[in-house]
């Protein structure tokens, strides 16, 4: 029982009157372990998915073992749904605690971004949970936690409606949504800057947004949505275009060689003449979305007039091609960690080269200019989920005018 005690990382407790000498240590467990193994589930499955990580790693970096875990938590899936719960309920929290309904709403705002970028700054690692993971979720957790970030969403949408009391409803809320986006941006990639500097970046980007200029949204709702996707032509480019969707609609693990064939009307031999494995696919789509990528800077840096409107015209294209692809984002995020390593190795630099390029546009500190690139970025994802990637043009240029907010102020 001893060797039990000491995995599952109990404390010794002081001697008593009634402990001999020599007499083995009575222990107690942490009052906060369950919070701890919470914390760094998040923080596991928020860094490389959901399904590579173990129960077993999780319980190591705590300082327990496996079984130990488990009386607290009767399954990873059981972990994984406390800790999206957990962080939602941890951010609404905080923001209804800074938010003091006697002040003005310039104040209370000022508040309410303090504080959530406290807290997301304070959990960097771990904030990208719920935004990239939330698929493998059941319906009736999932309805439960969404209701928790609306409530989050209302508690900034107040104050917004109050300073800009002639916005539309659609407005206020794409507004808070984008607000949001911002400061959660961080979880999406690792450059660094002191909390002296991110505060205030983080703060003057929301307040850019708060103050951005929207174009009218479209007068008539989307009841005839055009058809999404970038226009395939080869049996590989059609089976990279189906292989995003389906990795994007049930995860990696759960999508087959033969459903992704059966998508494009070829069995799983005919996919091994184009692909040698699935994460040959799934390397090749990343790769795809990065030639993409690229081609819209190269394209944008020919037709510009001055280093900001190429910066703009960049971010017209991504969200153009976000809108056309929306699951490749969410792939991206949630799958990079199934690439063997000596890929992942190649298409970090990628990306980096692609943000690096766009962050080159912008006439500010190089390391705040690639923060407001993957801001920007944040915007077409999850403005882009709000409005269910509509890509009327009245839309797009509503997404695009929060991203010139972040980008250049």
């Amino acid at each position: 029982m001893a060797g039990d005690r000491s995995e599952i990382g109990l404390a010794p407790a002081r001697p008593g009157p009634d402990n001999r000498a020599g007499a083995p240590p009575v222990r107690h467990r942490p009052k906060d372990r369950k919070a701890q193994i919470i914390r760094a589930a998040a923080r596991a499955f928020s860094e490389r998915g959901y399904y590579p990580v173990g129960v077993d790693e999780i319980a190591a970096e705590v300082g327990i073992s496996g079984p130990a875990l488990y009386r607290h938590f009767t399954s990873k899936y059981a972990l994984l749904v406390a800790a999206a719960e957990e962080g939602a309920r941890n951010l609404l929290t905080v923001a209804r605690a800074a938010d003091e309904s006697g002040l003005d709403p310039a104040q209370r705002l000022d508040a309410l971004i303090r504080a959530i970028s406290e807290h997301t700054i304070e959990i960097r690692r771990e904030a990208g949970l719920y935004r990239w993971e939330r698929r493998y979720l059941e319906r009736a957790d999932r309805v439960r936690i969404k209701k928790i970030y609306h409530d989050l969403h209302n508690t900034l949408a107040a104050p917004i409606a109050l300073l800009r009391p002639d916005a539309p409803a659609a407005d206020v809320a794409m507004l808070s949504v984008s607000v949001l986006s911002t400061i959660a941006s961080i979880a999406a990639h690792r450059t660094t800057l002191s909390s002296a500097r991110l505060l205030p970046l983080l703060h003057e980007m929301a307040w850019a947004v708060l103050r951005a200029e929207l174009p009218a949204a479209p007068a008539e709702p989307d009841s005839d949505r055009p058809v999404r996707g970038i226009p395939v032509s080869s049996k590989r480019e059609q089976l990279l275009t189906e292989a995003i969707r389906i990795f994007g609609r049930q995860g990696y693990h759960e999508a087959s060689i033969e459903e992704i064939g059966a998508a494009v009307g070829i069995n799983a031999s005919s996919v091994y003449r184009h692909f040698a494995s699935k994460s040959d696919l799934l390397a090749a789509a990343f790769y795809r979305a990065g030639d993409r990528v690229a081609i819209a800077i190269t394209e944008a840096l020919a037709e510009a007039t001055s280093r900001e409107d190429a910066a703009r015209r960049v971010a017209d294209r991504y969200a153009k091609l976000n809108f056309a692809m929306p699951e490749i984002m969410a792939v991206y995020y949630a799958e990079f960690t199934n690439l063997p390593q000596a890929e992942q190795h190649k298409l970090r630099a990628v990306q980096r080269q692609n943000v690096q390029e766009w962050a080159n546009l912008l006439d500010r500190d190089q390391v705040e200019a690639r923060f407001r690139v993957h801001a920007g970025i944040g915007q077409a994802i999850d403005v882009g989920r709000q409005i269910r990637f509509d890509s009327r043009p009245a839309q797009l240029a509503r997404v695009t005018a929060l991203m010139d907010a972040v980008l250049l102020g």
